[in-house]
């Protein structure tokens, strides 16, 4: 299954760019598609640093905090360890992380999310996603899941949906996806 996730994710990457290209409003579309009304009270709302054509999380992240929600950013500490999460504001400096992403300073709070925005290359309906392949999202929300409630939200352009993502044991299904179109919830 390797091979196939690799050209599958060669493919999702270039489909993406163009959707960039193409959707240049679809993180604001996807941001008033946010049913803040039906996600509770969400204490602390955990973005990511788009890169490649990633869906840009500030609008949506943007809703969350006038929502009363603080807002993390990742941070990768080595290639095989769960994602950490340090509280973050517009205007803070950020460093290259382990994964060389952008990423808030160590001396920033750390935090545990309870609503995580993830980026991702292609989705399916039954909420499995392919992501790039190093695992971190998968590793993050087997740990966060693990240690209490987290609703996990893929973030995406309506145009990266997939029939079926191929997924592994270790793969861990989002709680919905959000895209300009809609906010999908995941029926397990």
């Amino acid at each position: 299954m390797t091979s196939e996730k690799a050209d599958l994710r060669a493919q999702l990457r270039l489909r993406r760019r163009e959707l960039a290209l193409t959707h240049l409003h679809a993180a604001e579309r996807a941001a008033l598609h946010l049913p803040l009304e039906r996600l509770g009270r969400v204490m602390v709302a955990a973005g990511y640093h788009a890169i490649g054509g990633e869906l840009d999380p500030w609008p949506a992240l943007r809703r969350l905090s006038e929502a009363g929600a603080r807002i993390a950013l990742p941070v990768a500490v080595s290639p095989h360890a769960p994602l950490r999460f340090h509280l973050f504001e517009p205007g803070d400096v950020l460093e290259p992380d382990a994964s060389r992403t952008p990423a808030p300073l160590p001396s920033a709070p750390l935090v545990t999310p309870d609503l995580l925005l993830m980026p991702l290359l292609g989705f399916d309906r039954r909420g499995y996603r392919l992501g790039q392949g190093g695992g971190y999202y998968d590793r993050t929300l087997q740990a966060l899941r693990g240690a209490g409630p987290v609703w996990a939200v893929g973030l995406a352009y309506a145009g990266q949906a997939l029939d079926a993502v191929p997924h592994d044991g270790h793969d861990q299904p989002l709680d919905a996806i959000l895209t300009e179109t809609g906010y999908h919830v995941v029926q397990a």
